[in-house]
């Protein structure tokens, strides 16, 4: 298991609940590296993991309000991993950001049970605003 950043304390808008959670999985250490900063921007506690078999076992002992999920992962893939993830039932919003840009791949993670897709490379300020989207819609 690869964690890369402690819990901490959201660094980010003020009247989001200081107890948003998110689990990132991707097996490459820098991307992993980028969303756990873009995501703690937004004011989550994060956790990354390198795995599918471990982000899913993550995702439903730490019940995120967000995961961010690669395809091509090793071991487990990606869409195995959505799909036990959904299985026990989770609501956490699902992004998955991968290298994958057939419609086949996107259309098959949508099947698993992602809420978004976004493809790599990413540009930061988008993949923010997404989250920000998730965001707002947590804060109803």
């Amino acid at each position: 298991m690869t964690l890369l950043d402690k819990r901490s304390e959201p660094t980010s808008p003020s009247n989001f609940s200081a107890c948003a959670t998110a689990v990132v999985v991707d097996d490459d250490p820098h991307v992993r590296s980028v969303l756990t900063r873009i995501i703690e921007s937004a004011g989550y506690a994060t956790d990354a993991f390198d795995n599918g078999a471990e982000g899913a076992r993550a995702a439903l002992a730490i019940r995120p309000d967000l995961v961010t999920m690669d395809l091509t992962l090793p071991g487990m893939d990606g869409i195995e991993a959505i799909r036990r993830i959904r299985s026990a039932g989770s609501s956490a919003h699902i992004i998955v950001i991968s290298g994958l840009h057939d419609d086949a791949d996107k259309v098959s993670a949508f099947d698993a049970g992602a809420d978004d897709y976004v493809t790599k490379p990413f540009r930061s300020r988008e993949l923010r605003a997404r989250i920000d989207a998730v965001t707002r819609r947590l804060n109803r």
